[in-house]
């Protein structure tokens, strides 16, 4: 039941991600704030489920590494390390960034989105942030699975918040403006 539970928590933080990161290339695709304010308030209404995920990840977590485990098995303390950068990367950083883009759009008001919000879509504190803690996620994963050495559980979320950062930095990326059909 606990290791059923411990994946409805990944589940849950996983299906939130995901929608998060549907929200964040609308947002950034968006030329108005018509456009854009269903995607940021759908993005913070889903962000409330990741406390969830979290608490019901390390809660399960403890709990088979008491019955199944010990607490200085090598992989489950960097999963743990990892889980706490997810936790606290989030809110630190990406909620904080997210009330920054939330700001900027009721200031820009109806019509084209200005330069300050514009800006704010692409800012790397929203997709670095969502990017490595996916990628975390699935190297904690792969941990979990694998049960790899200390060194080789480090290296995997290493690897993957590299990844992180380097597919934030490609998708952060303003789309070129629509070229305009010449007419005669």
């Amino acid at each position: 039941m606990v290791l059923y539970l411990h994946l409805v928590s990944l589940l849950i933080g996983m299906a939130a991600g995901s929608i998060l990161l549907l929200c964040l290339f609308r947002l950034r695709a968006a030329g108005t704030v018509e456009q854009a304010a269903p995607w940021g308030m759908t993005a913070g209404q889903i962000t409330k489920l990741f406390p969830v995920a979290v608490l019901g990840l390390f809660a399960t977590g403890a709990y088979m590494t008491s019955k199944l485990w010990t607490w200085d098995t090598g992989w489950i303390e960097v999963s743990i390390a990892g889980l706490v950068i997810v936790a606290l990367q989030g809110p630190l950083v990406g909620e904080r960034t997210a009330h920054k883009l939330k700001a900027a759009l009721m200031a820009n008001g109806p019509g084209p989105l200005g330069e300050e919000a514009r800006k704010l879509t692409v800012h790397p504190g929203l997709w670095v942030t969502e990017y490595t803690n996916l990628a975390l996620v699935l190297a904690i994963v792969w941990n979990m699975t694998n049960k790899p050495s200390t060194t080789w559980s480090i290296l995997a979320l290493v690897v993957a918040y590299a990844v992180g950062v380097g597919g934030a930095v490609l998708s952060a990326r303003r789309p070129a403006p629509a070229e305009e059909a010449v007419t005669a």
